[in-house]
């Protein structure tokens, strides 16, 4: 089996700001402004980022993952809203997870505007379900529907006319994104980053974690590499006998910090998922997989 040496993170050499110290605002370029929610934790790591995009002097913005439905993140975005001048023109959501869309509906009602996102449920029966290749022309500026399943089967990301991308979860300030099991799928994320790629971004702005733009090709190389590593790890253990999930994730995320073993699983099963429609691995006895 060809050996596959663990990626370099370019981000390493990058200067971030530390884990807890991302402002609670920041404005990011003229377009957007970021507020984070109070929400962290190490799934969602300084919290959830909440943009709110609109043109200068256009009096408008969209706000995009609003997050926890929660006062003070609230407070925090009408705050921003009224530093630019603007009112919200809308509310765009990458992916149905709570801690994204938990608050689109009641500050849709609360701000007067539709929710749009990839399907109707988390839309609303007044949204907007948006389509791949949708051209959104609001608060003053477009936004491009870029269709990114793979952390779950509704991602979106939203490209702006600075050459900026709303990623999500599709990719994170720091650390790697979790795939999901079993709405996930690692080829439908594999090909999302390759999608991302190819837009050229000028920025990743991310759904946790601070935003990438010294290299963003760079980071989503390494992710691309990160999953061959980690599809390698596998086919590699497996080559010493059938295993199950937790035996496997046991060995190959020993240096990781146990809480985020739950998230290791789901990519984990994720990945074998893949391997198995492409007839590399087959169930084996005892909720355990082998090699085909």
């Amino acid at each position: 089996m060809r050996h596959v040496d663990a990626p370099v993170d370019p981000r390493a050499t990058w200067d971030l700001p530390a884990p807890g110290a991302m402002p609670r605002t920041a404005e990011l370029e003229p377009l957007v402004t970021r507020v984070l929610a109070p929400n962290p934790s190490p799934m969602t790591l300084d919290g959830t980022n909440t943009y709110l995009v609109g043109a200068p002097g256009s009096g408008q913005a969209v706000l995009v993952d609003p997050g926890p439905d929660d006062a003070a993140h609230l407070a925090a975005v009408e705050a921003a809203l009224t530093a630019r001048g603007a009112r919200c023109a809308g509310v765009l959501v990458t992916h149905h997870h709570g801690d994204h869309a938990e608050a689109a509906l009641p500050w849709g009602i609360r701000f007067g505007t539709q929710v749009a996102a990839a399907t109707a449920a988390v839309a609303g029966e007044a949204g907007r379900v948006l389509a791949p290749g949708d051209r959104l022309r609001l608060a003053g500026t477009t936004l491009d529907v870029v269709a990114t399943p793979g952390h779950t089967a509704d991602h979106l990301a939203f490209r702006l006319e600075s050459g900026a991308v709303l990623v999500g979860d599709h990719v994170l300030g720091r650390g790697t994104s979790v795939v999901t099991h079993p709405e996930g799928d690692v080829a439908a994320y594999l090909e999302s980053l390759r999608r991302v790629h190819d837009l050229g971004p000028s920025a990743l702005y991310c759904g946790h974690g601070p935003e990438l733009t010294e290299d963003p090709g760079a980071v989503l190389e390494f992710y691309l590499a990160h999953r061959a590593y980690r599809e390698n790890q596998l086919l590699t253990a497996l080559a010493d006998g059938p295993r199950t999930v937790d035996e496997l994730v046991s060995g190959i995320y020993a240096d990781v910090p146990r809480q985020v073993w739950p998230a290791a699983a789901q990519s984990t099963r994720a990945t074998l998922a893949k391997l198995r429609t492409e007839g590399r691995v087959v169930p084996d006895a005892d909720a355990r997989v082998r090699l085909a």
